[in-house]
């Protein structure tokens, strides 16, 4: 009977429509990579929120093409991962918290590349002077390459839809 759940399973994932919006990934391997895409981007937000930058920065290639443009005012640019990190290092640190959520993953794949959309809500939350959070809503787009250690992102952009809150809680770095 056992057995008979797994087939059953199986034959179920094959045949299930993977994006009904558009083009399905063909076989395992696109299966495989499209959750291994997803887990990045998800994971980058789990190191994030936790303050755990060498994890997070072991999800990015060297280089990294961020456009937060539409939260800052400054354009895009291709920079150093390092340098990204030790940015929202600096940003979420000690009494500034964190948490970042994501769903509504979109993946798309050409040979050793990938896109993966998705929507995401973010709030940071200082005490100090007023109300501590602020909140932002938005897309994500991560860019991704396959590499000889796995996948990388190499370009990363938010686009922000809405946000609220205190700015002060924004603009200022924790303690």
């Amino acid at each position: 009977m056992n057995a008979l759940r797994h087939v059953t399973f199986a034959a179920g994932m094959a045949l299930a429509p993977i994006d009904a919006g558009g083009a399905e990934p063909a076989g395992w391997q696109a299966l495989t990579d499209e959750g291994a895409v997803i887990r990045i981007a998800d994971a980058i937000d789990r190191a994030v929120d936790a303050q755990d930058w060498k994890l997070a920065r072991s999800y990015f290639a060297e280089r990294v093409t961020a456009d937060f443009s539409s939260l800052s005012g400054q354009p895009a640019a291709n920079i150093a991962s390092d340098d990204l990190i030790g940015a929202w290092a600096g940003n979420l640190k000690g009494s500034k918290t964190s948490l970042h959520l994501r769903t509504n993953h979109q993946v798309a794949l050409e040979a050793n590349a990938a896109t993966v959309r998705s929507n995401g809500y973010a709030w940071n939350r200082m005490e100090g002077n007023g109300d501590p959070l602020w909140e932002v809503w938005g897309t994500y787009e991560h860019h991704l390459t396959r590499s000889a250690s796995g996948w990388k992102v190499d370009g990363f952009t938010f686009r922000m839809t809405h946000e609220r809150g205190n700015p002060w809680v924004k603009a200022t770095p924790g303690q």
